[in-house]
């Protein structure tokens, strides 16, 4: 039995509220389990479940986890332990996907820690969550769809997503160890009035600073820059060889700039207090 772990990472975002929600699977050489993790504005909660309850069908997303639901048409909770209640259900609307793989010719790579995948960039979600007593109302709001496999997260890396006017960016930087070495990896796709556009390593993306929460990508003629600007984050469990014993921090919701430039022009920039980030890097 080897080392493993496979998760899908939902986002449900109104003008006021969001909330994400994490279904995995995590095998290592001691165990086997699964869980639901919520991350909200107010808080974090991890709910361990049996590995033989979490069922993924291997051609459509669709995850059946106890009597949770995750899928193309959306989201069912009904979870109850002695520090969550967490019940309700959204539809989604239509998934906007991007072009292809963004791991590109890195998803045929064996060595790979963690191999991301984007299932949608922007899609509408509408119904309501009860959460700890909480009402979570999303009516025609903002989802977002991603996924994670393979062993470990990265020891250190970057990760944000973000919807605004016209569009759905994501990036993600990491240290991403090659034998004896290491590197810096980007992946990042805007989805910007109605283009794509794509900043990858395998496009000759270059990290050119990774540093108190501001980074700048640069590919060709093209430069992102993001910026943390303040933090709002709980605790999330990750996985390192299979196991969910790392804890990382994630913002749902917080301050953020970001900036895009294609040759002279900026395309966009803005500031948002909508951001999700997560920052582990220790520079």
């Amino acid at each position: 039995m080897r080392d493993y772990f496979c998760g899908w990472y939902l986002k449900c975002q109104s003008d006021t509220q969001t909330l994400a929600v994490i279904p995995a699977i995590h095998i290592s050489k001691k165990t086997k389990s699964s869980s639901i993790q919520l991350i909200t504005d107010e808080g974090a909660w991890n709910i361990e479940l049996p590995y033989h309850d979490f069922h993924k069908q291997k051609q459509n997303f669709h995850i059946q986890a106890a009597d949770n639901y995750f899928g193309q048409n959306g989201i069912k909770l009904c979870l109850h332990t002695s520090n969550c209640s967490a019940t309700g259900s959204v539809r989604f609307g239509a998934f906007s996907p991007i072009r292809y793989d963004i791991m590109g010719p890195f998803h045929y790579l064996p060595f790979m820690e963690c191999q991301h995948s984007v299932l949608s960039m922007k899609h509408t979600v509408t119904g309501d969550f009860h959460i700890n007593g909480t009402h979570y109302h999303f009516d025609n709001g903002a989802g977002y769809i991603e996924g994670d496999r393979g062993y470990s997260f990265p020891k250190e890396y970057a990760w944000t997503q973000c919807h605004f006017n016209g569009g759905s960016l994501m990036l993600s930087v990491a240290d991403i160890p090659f034998g004896l070495f290491h590197f810096t990896g980007v992946i990042a796709v805007i989805q910007w009035q109605g283009k794509e556009y794509r900043l990858a390593t395998y496009l000759g993306a270059k990290a050119v600073k990774i540093e108190n929460g501001e980074i700048i990508i640069c590919q060709d003629t093209m430069a992102l820059r993001v910026k943390l600007i303040e933090k709002h984050t709980h605790p999330l469990l990750a996985p390192v060889s299979g196991m969910m014993n790392r804890t990382i921090h994630e913002s749902a919701s917080c301050r953020a700039s970001y900036c895009f430039h294609q040759g002279v022009h900026t395309l966009f920039s803005f500031e948002t207090s909508k951001a999700s980030f997560e920052y582990e890097y220790k520079r």
